[in-house]
């Protein structure tokens, strides 16, 4: 039976205009809140990325290649978790193939003879922060980006990575005890 006007004010939350759909609310394959999840999430989903991935405009790319692959699977999300985490989930995915990737080409690279490549241009300027989260592996960093940047439970880290809670807590304790010895190894190095 379809639902009137007035069906529809009773249904949206207090306060709110009917026909109007929460900030947290998103139905699934509907594009105008695609659009807004697209505009909510965009820059936090790349600054993961960045952190994995070490570089802005690869980071940049597979963000693109999420949302491309989010939107094509958009009509069959399910609000079991929060639709942030989903593309989260997505976007590690894309920036894990895309490493593995690299590190064929760099394989390759190292295989091949040289063809007058400037070993200097691809030196950014990093903090030491960035080095060490690039230095951990891709899963490791991606869980503390999570909890420590955008702030999200190990439940809503779960759901982003496709782990167990308890997963969530063991990559957040390795990743933290690799940090700290990355810093201690640069604080010896300094003196």
């Amino acid at each position: 039976m379809p639902t009137t006007a007035t069906d529809q004010s009773l249904l949206a939350p207090a306060g709110a205009p009917s026909g109007v759909v929460p900030e947290e609310e998103y139905r699934a394959g509907d594009v105008v809140d695609f659009e807004r999840l697209y505009r909510r999430s965009f820059s936090r989903i790349r600054a993961t990325l960045v952190a994995m991935l070490r570089d802005q405009a690869d980071a940049d790319d597979c963000a693109q290649e999420a949302f491309a692959r989010a939107f094509r699977a958009w009509p069959q999300w399910r609000p079991e978790a929060p639709a942030e985490a989903w593309v989260h989930r997505i976007a590690i995915n894309v920036a894990v193939s895309h490493r593995r990737r690299q590190r064929l080409t760099g394989v390759l690279h190292d295989l091949l003879p040289s063809s007058g490549r400037d070993p200097s241009a691809a030196a950014a300027d990093r903090s030491d922060l960035m080095r060490a989260l690039q230095a951990l592996p891709p899963r490791q960093a991606a869980a503390i980006v999570l909890r420590h940047l955008h702030g999200y439970s190990n439940r809503e880290i779960a759901a982003a990575l496709g782990v167990p809670e308890r997963t969530v807590a063991s990559r957040l304790a390795a990743a933290r005890a690799r940090l700290a010895r990355a810093v201690r190894r640069d604080a010896a190095d300094q003196k």
